[in-house]
């Protein structure tokens, strides 16, 4: 039992992890409350026109796929300002791979929603 119960407090405590990393990006970050404001309105709409499982499930995934490389983005772009503020080629680097990997997330939500609705 007692591997059970600190199994328990582990995942608890990842809750909460989660739940201030969530709260700090939506203090901090605006690009994430936007993309959040988004996600509100397209996982409604997503669960309504979508005719199966699998159309709801794309269509919604992929809006939460935006919010997941938000996250991660904001993640990188902490670390290197942690780092350091002064220009440095590989910190940029680093900020505009970030910021490539959310628009390719968004370009998948544009895509997979004209390839889902459009069928």
């Amino acid at each position: 039992m007692a591997n059970h119960d600190q199994g328990l407090k582990r995942v608890i405590k990842a809750a909460g992890y989660s739940w201030a990393g969530i709260k700090a990006a939506w203090i901090n970050e605006a690009a994430f409350r936007q993309e959040a404001a988004l996600a509100a309105v397209l996982i409604p709409v997503g669960a309504w026109l979508g005719k199966t499982g699998t159309e709801r499930a794309l269509l919604i995934g992929c809006v939460l796929l935006v919010l997941i490389v938000e996250l991660l983005n904001s993640a990188v772009e902490a670390t290197v300002d942690r780092i350091g503020m002064e220009r440095n080629p590989l910190s940029g680097r680093a900020k505009d791979f970030g910021s490539a990997a959310v628009l390719f997330s968004l370009i998948n939500v544009a895509v997979v929603w004209a390839l889902v609705l459009g069928a």
